[in-house]
């Protein structure tokens, strides 16, 4: 009797249900230089929205951006929010001597880890593999269900594997791309496996 409790937990933990409460976190950068690296184009954060989230009953969705020189257009900004999403911006830091660094890592994991009592699912729109703690973090201590959507040919291995589930943008890039003249896929020896660095900041290692 108790072992059929555990499996019926389990299967709560790992079955998709309209009721569930989910919460949707976008690293726009890693998403942003994929779709550029990969595609030469610009990604539609709309779809990737509606697929990720798959009817269930969304309670946050946070865009997490990096103010820069390529993007600092207040357009881009009120794009993402008439979508749905809450948007965290802060500034490209540039230090002496010209380094430059730019991510929301630590802000995105606290935003998770503070959210997460509140809901089932956590989605996390991103492919660096430096997430994968939180996610196992997020599954272990805290009992949310933790998917990721993110171009599989620039995501990392291990977060793929760790996550509940996996929506590769690939694999209907059509749908999860801005169509331009210019959208085309570049050959697979031309995309980098470091993707995440911006004007010149030294890029993160899947």
């Amino acid at each position: 009797m108790q072992q059929l409790r555990l499996r019926a937990q389990d299967a709560n933990m790992t079955d998709i249900h309209k009721a569930q409460r989910v919460g949707v976190f976008v690293d726009v950068q890693n998403l942003y230089y994929s779709a550029r690296s990969i595609y030469n184009t610009h990604v539609n954060f709309k779809a990737i929205l509606t697929d990720a989230l798959k009817g269930r009953t969304l309670v946050r969705a946070l865009a997490y951006v990096i103010r820069t020189e390529e993007a600092n257009k207040e357009k881009f900004f009120d794009a993402l929010g008439h979508i749905g999403f809450e948007i965290r911006a802060k500034d490209l830091q540039i230090f002496y001597g010209g380094a430059k660094k730019g991510d929301w890592d630590i802000g995105i994991a606290m935003d998770c880890i503070e959210l997460a009592p509140r809901l089932d699912t956590i989605i996390l729109v991103s492919g660096d593999g430096d997430f994968v703690p939180l996610v196992e973090h997020l599954k272990r201590a805290l009992g949310c269900r933790v998917e990721v959507a993110a171009f599989g040919r620039s995501t990392s291995g291990k977060l793929s594997e760790v996550a509940d589930d996996f929506l590769d943008l690939d694999k209907n890039s059509k749908r999860y791309l801005i169509a331009t003249k210019s959208t085309h896929p570049i050959q697979k020896e031309a995309v980098t496996k470091q993707i995440g660095g911006i004007n010149g900041a030294k890029p993160r290692q899947l």
